[in-house]
């Protein structure tokens, strides 16, 4: 897979710096297969520990396994779609395991779409989810925010984005005036599409003259995408958690409360009898 994405257009009266988001940095590519492998083995010790048992089966194909399980989670970008792009013959396996009765849930850390833009997005790619299955690290996310205090968060999210779901939140979008930074209760991560080099060195200023929560809806540090790999929030909440100290508190796969929320809507499978991609 190639290194990086060609930098898109900005908006217009924007942000000058440049954008991270979608892979391109200062003066060079973000990230390659590589380093993102390291990127992850860096932070081993902020994900959740990995507990092994049983046997490796190797199979060539879902199909080969469906009569061990009754329900299938699948993660949406590396295992549904690359980008914008199906991966070729997804959408015909899904279909088959949907005809053979089994249910077929998407579970993904894309926070930066409600769900219902998600829904969309897959019936354009060919595949047939119903809205009770696609379940996200942003609804985990907004599970988490009722029960915390009436804060004032500073949004990480792109402005064109649909947040009508969150409309119930006092938020600020994040862009680039240190003294937004300086004035909310906490920080929310949850798209870095619009995110920046120049208002992630005002986010981690902000942090270490004043420690404040950090919510993370998307725990992933890269997604592929057609022609590289994008540096997802996950990137960045590690980045300061080196920088300034704060820990974090992460929304989405590997962590156990996104598959929490898929376990409820399949309350009659039993987990042994669930296979996650």
């Amino acid at each position: 897979m190639a290194a990086g994405l060609a930098d898109p257009d900005r908006h217009p009266g924007r942000s000058s710096g440049v954008r991270v988001g979608l892979g391109q940095g200062p003066g060079r590519d973000h990230l390659n297969t590589q380093q993102a492998f390291a990127a992850y083995e860096a932070v081993r010790h902020r994900l959740p520990p990995v507990q092994r048992s049983g046997q490796r089966i190797k199979a060539e194909n879902l199909d080969e396994i469906a009569q061990h399980f009754d329900a299938f989670f699948l993660d949406a970008f590396g295992v549904l779609n690359i980008g914008e792009t199906a991966i070729p013959g997804s959408p015909e396996r899904v279909l088959g395991l949907q005809e053979q009765g089994k249910r077929v849930l998407v579970v993904s850390n894309a926070a930066s779409l409600n769900r219902s833009d998600l829904c969309k997005k897959y019936a354009r790619l060919g595949y047939d989810f119903a809205h009770e299955d696609v379940v996200t690290s942003r609804e985990a996310t907004l599970n988490a925010l009722r029960n915390e205090p009436d804060h004032l968060w500073g949004l990480m999210l792109p402005d064109t984005c649909d947040h009508h779901d969150i409309d119930y939140l006092r938020t600020v979008f994040m862009e680039d005036n240190q003294a937004t930074y300086d004035k909310v209760d906490g920080f929310l991560l949850l798209g870095s599409a619009a995110w920046t080099e120049a208002r992630q060195v005002l986010l981690e200023a902000s942090l270490k003259s004043r420690p404040r929560p950090v919510l993370v809806g998307n725990p992933d540090i890269v997604a592929p995408r057609e022609n590289g790999f994008s540096q997802e929030p996950g990137y960045f909440a590690h980045r300061l958690a080196d920088r300034t100290g704060i820990a974090p508190r992460f929304f989405g796969k590997p962590f156990a409360n996104v598959y929490d929320l898929a376990c409820a809507r399949v309350p009659e499978i039993d987990a042994n009898r669930i296979l996650m991609v």
